[in-house]
């Protein structure tokens, strides 16, 4: 047993090492330049500032005390909420929605292999893709959209989706919610499919209704893989980009740390300034992460604590 284990050892050192490289070696470089004064034309020239990045003040003669750094920006406050709603909305109605897909694909009926094959199409179309499609779609001048709601009169003018305050946030969710839904609901179906079809069988032979069956019998049993499902959908929805970049760009209503943090690095010449952001961002996530599984109980080998 300890042979094994020894070689287990060593089978993960090449994965170990290229983490470290790919990751760790980044993350490092970003938290240190997030303590610096670097800028995109003069990275190695950076010189440590301490915390000024993140918060600094200056006492004027009027005895005024001035504010400044990401902790006391508004813009970041803004980019922190739009996040976190974001991320919310997405992963509740994802979630949501994946469970009753995955519940219709793990029923028997005929040609349920091809519906499954074909409810991955959004999923695998490559999001740059989506958002740019999903654009001319949404656009007010000539997109389908529009020309849909106006036909079954639940608008009576076009609107612009996604470059109004009022729905831009809204045609981000659209296109999320269709894109990703799909993933959702491949994590759950697989935890569907390792319930024991007995169960069901003797539910029905006690005349049990299949609604009290869902709440009694399946939620419980496929809480591990939905839990895990979540936090999977909830980091990748915090870090989202390309998606708000492309369908979105410069709204304020929609800019998330992750747009944000790009603004300050490559089109501001904020180096420093981008970095703290991009660390908040990690540990925002990291700590999101760390309550989700203690609170939530989550065990990554598909059982309860």
């Amino acid at each position: 047993m300890r042979q094994r284990l020894r070689a287990a050892g060593w089978f993960l050192v090449p994965m170990l090492v290229a983490l470290a490289i790919v990751a760790g070696w980044p993350l490092l470089r970003t938290i240190y330049f997030s303590f610096t004064n670097a800028s995109l034309t003069n990275i190695s020239g950076a010189e440590l500032v301490g915390f000024k990045n993140y918060l600094n003040w200056t006492v004027l003669k009027s005895g005024r005390v001035m504010w400044s750094g990401l902790l006391a920006d508004p813009v970041w406050w803004n980019a922190v909420w739009n996040t976190v709603r974001f991320a919310v909305l997405s992963v509740t109605l994802e979630t949501i929605l994946g469970t009753v897909v995955a519940l219709v694909l793990n029923a028997e009926f005929k040609g349920r292999g091809l519906v499954r094959a074909a409810i991955l199409i959004p999923w695998a179309i490559p999001t740059i893709v989506s958002a740019r499609m999903w654009s001319w779609m949404l656009n007010d001048q000539f997109g389908i959209i529009n020309d849909l709601l106006m036909m079954l009169g639940l608008i009576d003018h076009k609107i612009a989706w996604t470059a109004s305050s009022d729905t831009a946030m809204i045609a981000v969710l659209i296109v999320d919610v269709w894109k990703t839904t799909p993933f959702m609901a491949l994590l759950i179906l697989a935890g569907l499919q390792m319930i024991p079809r007995d169960i069901y069988e003797a539910a029905a032979i006690d005349g049990v209704h299949p609604v009290k069956t869902f709440w009694k019998v399946t939620l419980p049993l496929v809480r591990p893989a939905l839990m895990v499902a979540v936090i999977f959908r909830l980091l990748d929805a915090m870090r989202i980009f390309d998606l708000i970049y492309v369908l979105t760009p410069n709204s304020a209503q929609t800019k998330t740390i992750s747009v944000l943090a790009r603004e300050n690095l490559i089109d501001f010449d904020k180096f420093a300034y981008g970095s703290a952001q991009s660390t908040m961002l990690f540990l925002i996530i990291a700590l999101m992460t760390i309550l989700y599984i203690w609170l939530g109980k989550v065990r990554f080998d598909g059982g309860d604590r």
